[in-house]
């Protein structure tokens, strides 16, 4: 048996606690909705939602996809609730953000991937709160172009796509992703005409110049926006946790993504996708 590593201290984090973060645990529970903070396990739920954030997940919490850094269910979801995006729309408008995301896990066993729901969850969170920006993370759509445009097409003003990892990784950490297929929608994406953004996660055991390579390859399709976190093994059943990356290496991957034509980069141990996500709607 692999014996996890001990986490080093810059990756402590503080206890979900306060009026703030109650308050958005209430109405997530209320309209019964899901959070990729819970589904996830996102280490920084506590800060975030005692601040009244939260990145609202869509189209139920079951994946069809089975990644190996992933703590969201895998299986066969149940049918998708047409009513979702009114109520994802109230909840947003009852916590009265100025900022929010919506996420989704992968629905490939519809026709679509989802992109319906999408559409509909973003015009209805416009019509009850027009002043609200909206950032969507949304799903690889296997190509289907048509299903990507109909997700981004709705108004909001941040499009992402996760990356995840670097180029070698892919087939043990996202086997049922393509690297190039990702970049192409992020390119799609850019072309559109949408500020676009990604994520990866850094301590699978890759190396700088594959981080490197990444930065160019975003550069290269119009990325906008980069985020670079610490990847946390959710159970023993995914991907062990190779290496801790120091903060000094997340500043040197900062300097080196701007330097390579990424508008706005957010690296750090504890950044996630939507960490900090309103600093940046507007780069």
């Amino acid at each position: 048996m692999i014996e996890r590593k001990k986490r080093p201290d810059w990756l402590r984090v503080k206890l979900p606690i306060g009026e703030n973060y109650r308050k958005v645990r209430e109405i997530v529970d209320n309209n019964k909705l899901h959070t990729i903070c819970q589904s996830g396990n996102c280490p920084n739920m506590g800060e975030c939602w005692g601040e009244g954030t939260a990145t609202f997940m869509i189209l139920g919490n079951v994946c069809t996809r089975s990644c190996n850094f992933c703590a969201v269910a895998t299986g066969r979801p149940n049918e998708y609730d047409t009513q979702e995006p009114e109520r994802v729309a109230k909840a947003i408008a009852t916590m009265g953000v100025k900022h929010a995301v919506i996420t989704s896990v992968n629905r490939d066993e519809l026709k679509d991937k989802g992109a319906e729901i999408w559409y509909q969850t973003v015009v209805e969170t416009k019509k009850l709160s027009p002043k609200t920006t909206i950032e969507t993370l949304i799903p690889d759509t296997k190509a289907d172009w048509d299903a990507l445009y109909r997700m981004i097409s709705a108004g909001q003003e941040v499009v992402s796509h996760n990356m995840e990892t670097v180029k070698s990784f892919y087939r043990k950490v996202r086997p049922q992703a393509k690297y190039e297929r990702s970049l192409e929608q992020i390119r799609r994406t850019k072309e559109y005409g949408k500020r676009t953004k990604t994520g990866i996660m850094l301590g699978f055991g890759e190396k700088k110049e594959e981080v490197f390579e990444a930065m160019d390859d975003l550069a290269s399709v119009g990325c906008d926006i980069l985020t670079l976190g610490q990847y946390l093994q959710p159970t023993k059943m995914h991907h062990e946790v190779i290496e801790f990356i120091h903060p000094d290496l997340f500043e040197e991957y900062r300097v080196e993504g701007l330097k390579r034509g990424i508008k706005y980069v957010e690296s750090g141990p504890l950044v996630r996708s939507s960490y900090h996500s309103e600093r940046h709607v507007n780069v």
